[in-house]
């Protein structure tokens, strides 16, 4: 008799891969370097580093709005550059610092400054579920009566961050979206995404210089150190996050000792005369410059 067998299941692509990813904006000094990370789905990600350290520029590269070769980097198993559907569904997400839109005849990036109520604009989005508007309105606070131009800037995030979590995600990719916020506000938000991937599936890859109440909340760590990944994985790869030690003191030692290796670089330069290594600078856009990823529809 034949032995059966068993149909194997195809494996379930993850949330978030990065191959030997080196990236560098033209005529600058590499802002990513050989970076690799595998986030599998519900992880919640906290992306660390010093200021420059390359963590915009990566969740960048994550969201599509910068080229890099097809395998380079995967969401969900697909180019986030290339394929435009992951963003346009709204499976990938991406919230930003900076609150702005793109205006025919005035350029991209131009800040919201529209003189309407929360309500109008947080109403004026089709196709959401009535149920989890309520339910984001009630959790971060919102007068939907209240004009975007008489908000406070925590005011404004709130309705900022309502409008982006207003569609569900399947990736979402968070730039100090927090740094607005009360603590209750954060708190209450932060459980919110806990609920996200433990319900649903979600994977988010938060970066912030704020670590309080993180320790419980996140599943995986990714610490960048001038562009280099020195420290991607699970939470097994936190040894010194034990039982009553803070978040916040295990990377302050982590930015302490780069702080002083890359001090003592630059006295051994200037001892040698040598001149020290130009920073990358991210270049100017102007109004009328193309977006890369629109380079995609002349492929």
């Amino acid at each position: 008799m034949a032995a059966a067998t068993t149909a194997q299941a195809p494996q379930e692509p993850a949330a978030v891969s990065l191959n030997g990813l080196t990236f560098s904006y033209p005529g600058c000094a590499a802002s990513v370097k050989d970076a690799n990370l595998e986030l599998p789905r519900g992880s919640r990600c906290l992306l660390i580093g010093a200021n420059g350290a390359g963590k915009t520029t990566l969740l960048q590269l994550l969201a599509g709005k910068y080229m890099v070769g097809r395998s380079v980097i995967t969401v969900l198993g697909r180019s986030p550059f290339y394929d435009l559907q992951l963003t346009c569904s709204g499976q990938l997400s991406y919230l930003g610092t900076s609150w702005r839109k793109d205006v025919a005849f005035a350029g991209y990036g131009v800040p919201h400054q529209a003189d309407i109520t929360a309500g109008k604009m947080i109403f004026g989005v089709e196709g959401v579920d009535p149920a989890r508007r309520e339910r984001l309105i009630r959790l971060l606070d919102i007068d939907l009566y209240q004009r975007l131009t008489t908000m406070s800037d925590g005011q404004r995030r709130r309705v900022q961050i309502a409008m982006g979590l207003l569609k569900p995600y399947d990736v979402l990719l968070m730039d100090e979206i927090t740094v607005d916020m009360d603590v209750l506000g954060r708190q209450d938000l932060l459980d919110f995404f806990r609920d996200e991937c433990e319900s649903r599936g979600a994977s988010i890859v938060y970066a912030t210089h704020i670590f309080d109440g993180l320790e419980g909340w996140v599943t995986h760590l990714a610490y960048l150190e001038n562009g280099q990944m020195k420290i991607g994985g699970g939470r097994s790869v936190l040894p010194e996050l034990k039982p009553g030690v803070k978040l916040l003191h295990v990377v302050e030692g982590w930015l302490r000792k780069e702080k002083e290796a890359r001090q003592a670089r630059e006295r051994e330069q200037r001892a040698s005369g040598a001149a020290p290594a130009a920073a990358p600078v991210a270049p100017t856009r102007t109004p009328f410059d193309m977006p890369s990823k629109h380079l995609a529809f002349f492929r």
